[in-house]
Order: structure tokens, then sequence, then C-alpha cells
């Protein structure tokens, strides 16, 4: 039996206790915790394969409507109110989510598998080969494209961002982008040639296409940068598509005008 992956637990059992600190739950809310209990039963059981799979069609819908908002009972909590981070910034606001993260739990305790275990050096050096590429690839990207520029800067609500974004943003969509999609993916095309980088383009381009309400630009750049976190999944598990993932955005954060440049 797979051991549960307990640190990543954790920290996102942390990142929900900020999330609750900044907003409300109501009584709807456990419609949806219900209906993630109910799936995670399904898709952990072994006698009915067909129940199997219903459970995790059941858990894909509620991602979905989980990471879109659409389920009731959950009042997130606005952390920072909008303002320019630079004069030349459009507005950036932040909210606490507390149904997203949601989808990080169910995944890390029905599929410990997503998170698969690597030394710590090898889990580093996935890390640094793959956000200099990202870096290179999406960052410049985004400068070539006339979306960001040079903009250094530590804003008073910095920490507010950091804790954020690491604990409920790139956890949970590393969870489900690179462990979930691509590791499911992975399996299914394992006796495929060049299977592995199949489902690595797959889910990079998943990814990208979730950013569909952004624009093209943040499609073709958030696929851009889906490869180099898929890297760091394969070469370095889970740690090391998370810390790729929070490096890049933190770059993006402190050193580049975020989240874009004003029209």
């Amino acid at each position: 039996m797979i051991a549960l992956p307990w640190p990543y637990l954790a920290f996102l059992t942390l990142g929900y206790c900020l999330a609750l600190s900044y907003g409300q739950l109501g009584a709807q809310a456990l419609i949806a915790l219900f209906a993630l209990i109910l799936s995670g039963l399904a898709a952990r059981q072994h006698r009915q394969q067909w129940l199997r799979y219903a459970g995790h069609a059941l858990f894909v819908l509620l991602a979905l409507a989980l990471a879109l908002h659409w389920l009731p009972g959950f009042h997130n909590g606005r952390a920072i109110n909008p303002e320019r981070l630079t004069p030349d910034a459009v507005p950036f606001s932040l909210y606490l989510n507390l149904d997203k993260p949601l989808i990080g739990f169910w995944l890390l305790l029905v599929c410990p598998w997503i998170a698969p275990r690597f030394s710590w050096r090898v889990s580093f050096g996935a890390t640094l080969m793959a956000l200099v590429l990202v870096a290179i690839a999406a960052l410049g990207g985004a400068m070539l494209l006339g979306m960001i520029t040079w903009a250094p800067k530590w804003p008073a609500h910095g920490w507010i961002w950091v804790l954020n974004n690491l604990l409920l943003v790139t956890l949970v969509e590393e969870a489900l982008f690179r462990g979930y999609i691509q590791g499911s993916l992975s399996r299914w095309f394992k006796q495929l040639p060049y299977g592995q980088t199949l489902a690595l383009v797959i889910a990079a381009l998943l990814f990208g296409l979730a950013h569909m309400a952004a624009g093209w630009h943040w499609v073709l750049l958030s696929g851009i940068a889906g490869l180099g976190y898929g890297l760091a999944w394969r070469f370095g598990g889970l740690s090391a598509a998370i810390a790729t993932h929070f490096g890049l955005n933190l770059l993006h954060f402190v050193f580049f005008t975020y989240p874009m440049l004003a029209p």
C-alpha cells in the first residue's frame, strides 16, 4: 500500500486554515463535501471497476466546479483589495479560496500515488533544471509579447501572496495537473512509444486551456510553463513540480509587472 503523502497534506491544511481565517463556510458547502467523500469511496474500492471509474468521473466534475467557484456555501475572503502593484500594471486583488483546496485534499487522500518519492537531491536538481527553462521560456515570452516588463518590488502584503500562492494555488494545481492528470495518462500510455512524453504534453495543453479566460497569450504561456512543470514532476516528483511552479510565480511577482501591463 502506498503511504499517504503527509507533508503535502500538512501544507495544504496550513493553507486551508489561512483561507478559513479570511472567509466563511456556509451549510451548503456540506453538499460538495459529501459528494467528494462519495466519489472518494467509489474511487478507492476495487471490487467494481465501473464504480471506480464513476468515482473518478464524479471527482473530475466536482474539481471543475470547485476550481470555477460554482458550488454554493463557500464565501472566499478577499485578502488584498484591488490595487496597482506598479503604476503601469492592471489592478490586482487576491482572494483566499475555501473551495479549491478540497481538490488537493481529495487527490492526496484518494490517490497518494500522485506524489512519487524521490530523494531531495534528485528533486532539487529537477526543480533547478525546470525552473531555468520555464523562466527563460515563459517570462521571456511574456516580455516579447509586451505583457510584462522589468519591475522589481516587494509589496507590503507580499507574504500573504506567498502563502496563498504556495499553499492554495501551486500545490493544488500541481497535484491535479501533474500528479493526477499526467500521472494517470502516464499509467495508461506506458506501453506506447513516447507514452510518458505524450502524457506530459497533454497535461500541459490542458493546463494552458485552463487559463483561457485570461486570453490566448496566457493559454500559450501557461502551456509552455506546463511543459516545464511536467518535466519537474517526471524527474523530481510532486515537490519539484510545486517548487518550479511557485518559483516561476515568485519571479514574476517580485521582478516583473504583476499580473501584466495595463493596455
